[in-house]
């Protein structure tokens, strides 16, 4: 569960970041903020691999570039689904998608490097 909780934080902070930083992307209030760091990852957990799936030939057709088509349309159902947060545009939602799963990339590194420091020496 902390898990969980843990990759929700990470999630939110991308989320924030990319509202901040992506023009196009709005997110009215904290709590918005919060349920839209759910909802986004659970359309990336339950949608998104159905969508990866289906569009594979096109993925692999474009060298992979249709991946981002994909995240990004994972990003607008998760904005249509959530009051308050709103993508204005394709475009958006790429940069958005590309920013969120930056900053979680970089969040990750990061607890996960704080995790082994902290970890006690094998004997």
């Amino acid at each position: 569960m902390a898990r969980f909780a843990l990759h929700w934080v990470v999630i939110a902070i991308a989320l924030g970041v990319a509202a901040r930083f992506v023009p196009g992307i709005h997110i009215t209030s904290g709590p918005v903020l919060v349920l839209s760091a759910l909802v986004l990852g659970l359309v990336n957990a339950v949608v998104r691999p159905v969508l990866v799936v289906l569009t594979l030939p096109l993925t692999v057709l474009t060298l992979g570039f249709f991946y981002f088509i994909v995240n990004a349309a994972a990003f607008g159902l998760a904005a249509a689904l959530v009051p308050g947060f709103t993508v204005a545009s394709l475009g958006s939602a790429i940069f958005g998608s590309i920013v969120v799963a930056l900053v979680s990339w970089a969040f990750a590194g990061l607890i996960r490097a704080a995790g082994h420091g902290a970890a006690p020496p094998r004997g």
